[in-house]
């Protein structure tokens, strides 16, 4: 029976990627964990297979297995390269992560993706920021979205007099 249902899910989402092709679309799939991946035969034969463009995050907690989910991405060594030094050498004052993308074994390269203060300050998942923001808010009779330009405006001063 469990294998019966792997094919359909198998053949269901090869399907959908073929379709969505054809029409000129791009499927997407977004996950945390390479291992969510890796450890399906199902989404590694149907997904991997039919995606030209790739986009990697930060992988230096999988560097001791890079050479594995180099060769399942089918990546280069100069792609394998790009992709571990994201976020090696970052400016320590610019709000900005890295970014790799890859289409198709064509083109390569990685980007800085940067984003304002106030656009930092609201999706920050650091625990200090999201509690100084939750106080100001707090102090301010609940209006977040005062609370994270003020905050925004007084880290910008702060730069400013050094």
């Amino acid at each position: 029976m469990e294998t019966c249902h792997r094919n359909m899910i198998r053949r269901w989402v090869l399907s959908l990627h073929k379709t969505v092709r054809k029409y000129f679309g791009e499927a997407i799939v977004v996950t945390q964990e390479v291992d969510d991946i890796i450890a399906s035969p199902i989404v590694k034969e149907a997904i991997i297979n039919n995606s030209d463009c790739k986009i990697l995050l930060d992988q230096r907690k999988y560097m001791n297995k890079f050479d594995s989910i180099q060769a399942l991405l089918g990546l280069t060594d100069k792609e394998k390269g790009q992709i571990l030094s994201i976020n090696q050498a970052n400016n320590p004052g610019r709000l900005y992560k890295e970014v790799w993308f890859g289409l198709g074994g064509v083109q390569s390269a990685v980007y800085a993706t940067e984003v304002s203060a106030e656009e930092y300050l609201t999706y920050t998942t650091e625990e200090s920021e999201k509690l100084e923001v939750f106080n100001k808010t707090a102090e301010l009779g609940g209006n977040y979205e005062l609370a994270v330009k003020q905050i925004a405006e007084a880290r910008r001063r702060k730069e400013n007099k050094y």
